[in-house]
């Protein structure tokens, strides 16, 4: 026989103290960051606040977001998500990496195709992935070392967006060594020109950005 249905009054339905707090941040939270698959997103969420890791969460709403499959659905917002995500370690695993971009519900042959462009084991220093995000955003190296100091500084959000020169000048050679159209002298002699005008070690936006003429310095 079925089983009577039961009546509960509000006094016996107890909620966790909690709950509301919970599902106040879930909801700011996907507000903010747009997902494309929610349930997929959700699912990340949940799982990263349970083991106290970092949240797939924008600092604040961006667009466009991934809509289709074609799309590379990669935003310089989303690239910030996954470095605050994954650089506690120099190097992340490919499983974990692959984790993480399907929760941000980014196409995962997108994701292949930007490894493919320097192909390594089970792990890739995160440094290097992040450059390759970047380059793929920019579309040029101009470009690319732009998006890379705005998500890598401690800066606030418009201001100089400086890194320490040592990091820049790592990162440039070794998108510049993809590119095959750069020669290592060129690099080198750019690197050495920047080096004498950069202060305290740190480079900004300033310091090499031509966003008018889309070049680097000098």
């Amino acid at each position: 026989m079925p089983l009577p249905d039961t009546m509960f009054c509000a006094q016996q339905i107890h909620i966790p103290p909690e709950l509301p707090d919970i599902l106040k941040q879930f909801t700011k939270a996907a507000i903010r960051t747009q997902p494309a698959d929610l349930l997929q997103w959700s699912a990340g969420y949940f799982l990263a606040l349970s083991q106290g890791d970092p949240l797939p969460i924008k600092d604040r709403v961006e667009m466009p977001v991934a809509t289709q499959k074609t799309d590379t659905g990669l935003t310089q917002g989303l690239l910030k998500v996954l470095h605050k995500q994954c650089s506690h370690k120099p190097e992340v695993t490919i499983k974990d990496l692959e984790h993480k971009w399907r929760t941000l519900c980014l196409p995962m042959d997108r994701l292949h195709a930007l490894l493919q462009l320097d192909p390594c084991g089970d792990s890739i220093e995160w440094i290097k992935f992040l450059a390759l995000g970047c380059s793929m955003l920019g579309g040029s190296l101009n470009s690319a070392m732009k998006h890379f100091c705005e998500i890598l500084t401690a800066d606030p959000e418009g201001g100089p967006a400086r890194i320490p020169f040592d990091t820049f000048a790592y990162i440039y050679r070794y998108l510049s060594r993809l590119d095959s159209d750069v020669k290592v002298l060129d690099t080198e002699s750019y690197l050495n020109n920047l080096k004498e005008s950069v202060k305290n070690g740190m480079i900004g936006l300033s310091d090499f950005y031509v966003p008018q003429r889309n070049t680097l310095k000098p």
